[in-house]
């Protein structure tokens, strides 16, 4: 086997939305470092069923509903008229 061709490990401290934290062993960061999670599986909607909102953190969330809102189209509220085709004879 190769020497020092395998990653770094230490431990971190990983601090959820909510507050609780773990330790766990990683190649991010230094040794003692704390990863904050702005997402995690006790807030995400994929995992909760979607009854609860996200969290903005630092504006990202709105930035995006920003910058994408031009993307849904929204429905008249109007009744559609029926389309004729005026060329048939």
């Amino acid at each position: 086997m190769k020497a020092d061709i395998h990653p770094d490990y230490h431990t971190v401290t990983v601090k959820m939305t909510d507050g609780t934290e773990f330790t766990t062993r990683t190649t991010w960061g230094k040794k003692g470092d704390t990863l904050h999670l702005d997402i995690d599986p006790k807030s995400h909607p994929a995992w909760t069923g979607g009854q609860q909102q996200l969290m903005d953190r630092g504006g990202r969330l709105s930035r995006f509903q920003k910058r994408f809102a031009g993307f849904i189209k929204e429905e008249s509220k109007e009744p559609k008229e029926p389309k004729t085709d005026a060329t048939k004879k």
